[in-house]
């Protein structure tokens, strides 16, 4: 007996039947959307074309904090730029690492993940326990850290930075009048300027201005539940995100050894808080979470709407919420380093 087309027509049986529990693909019809953009632009908003301080930032200034940005010899080893935990040119520009932890100069992983530099002009601080209330403070973070760049101190940064010719103009001009330009606390003020510029542009601004088919039906679908379930709670703001501190594991405990804000404050409350993340670009910057323990960012938004809210989101809603964060993927290009000048490239 020939088995083949019995075995052919149960296998179209399963399929069918398969299809037939899964979810439709939702259709989200105009006026719902005027009324879901309404929502959103009210509890999150378009991101503002300019980051708080940047209208005292020249082009002098940003320029040299680009190349600042891509310098390693603001490392004690020579090999570690802000560049190498904060990638901005190659594939994947995302302002963050792809590693859970990020490497130091001298090989030592620190504690924590190294989210992206993009928008953090607009958080309400630095740092995912928010220890430095300002970009100019995080600068200087990094650059004297032992675990990270490691520079001993400010002296040490300075004397690098006079003893490379390429920068004695870029620093005058970027700081006119000034009798030594070239100082840490510049340094710091130059990378600000430049970390003002890293703006994501997405598809959810764009529909929030009225380009009402500028999402999918499945991501205005993930827009609405995500409006609906709760997530806004704590990613508001045009941010979606990063505008509060926040206890994670806030209904369901979460297992972490870090205290979080804690260990900054020293107040009972803030232990095991951290900086919300912002969500522009998530889709793109796992792993994810303080200690980058979670790869996959189906992952990330069921544990959240667990151990934040206390829910059990279908798979179906997972899909849709993470189907909305994907219309989060920021559009910019990459950023090279500038190109050496004349007299660079002859030395």
């Amino acid at each position: 007996m020939n088995r083949a087309p019995l075995l052919a027509a149960a296998a179209f049986l399963l399929a069918l039947a398969a299809c037939s529990r899964s979810a439709p693909e939702p259709r989200v019809g105009r006026e719902e959307r005027k009324s879901i953009a309404a929502q959103a632009s009210t509890t999150i908003g378009v991101l503002p074309e300019e980051m708080p301080g940047a209208d005292g930032d020249t082009a002098e200034l940003v320029a040299l904090g680009r190349s600042l940005w891509f310098e390693r010899r603001l490392s004690v080893t020579g090999t570690q730029s802000c560049n190498d935990c904060h990638r901005l040119d190659g594939q994947n520009p995302t302002g963050a690492d792809v590693a859970p932890t990020s490497n130091g100069a001298r090989g030592t992983k620190g504690p924590r993940n190294s989210p992206s530099v993009k928008n953090a002009g607009y958080h309400v601080a630095q740092f995912w326990d928010g220890r430095a209330r300002t970009l100019e403070e995080q600068a200087e973070g990094p650059i004297l850290n032992p675990v990270e760049m490691a520079m001993p101190d400010a002296a040490a940064v300075e004397a690098v930075l006079r003893g490379a010719a390429e920068y004695g103009a870029p620093f005058a001009a970027a700081f006119p009048g000034v009798p030594e330009p070239i100082t840490l606390p510049n340094t710091a003020r130059a990378l600000a300027a430049f970390e003002r510029t890293l703006k994501t542009r997405d598809r959810l601004d764009d529909f929030l201005r009225g380009d009402l088919e500028a999402l999918s039906h499945r991501e205005a679908a993930g827009l609405k539940l995500f409006l609906t379930t709760g997530c806004t709670t704590c990613h508001n703001s045009p941010t979606i995100g990063a505008n509060q501190f926040q206890v994670l594991g806030l209904v369901k405990e979460w297992e972490t050894k870090d205290e979080g804000r804690f260990a900054v404050t020293k107040n009972e409350e803030d232990r095991r808080k951290f900086k919300v993340p912002s969500l522009r670009n998530a889709v793109a910057t796992g792993p994810y979470f303080h200690d980058g323990s979670v790869d996959r960012l189906e992952v990330a938004v069921k544990k959240m709407a667990w151990h934040q809210l206390g829910k059990e989101l279908t798979d179906d809603e997972i899909a849709s919420i993470v189907a909305f964060l994907g219309a989060l993927a920021d559009r910019s290009g990459p950023i090279l380093p500038p190109a050496p000048s004349t007299k660079e490239a002859d030395r």
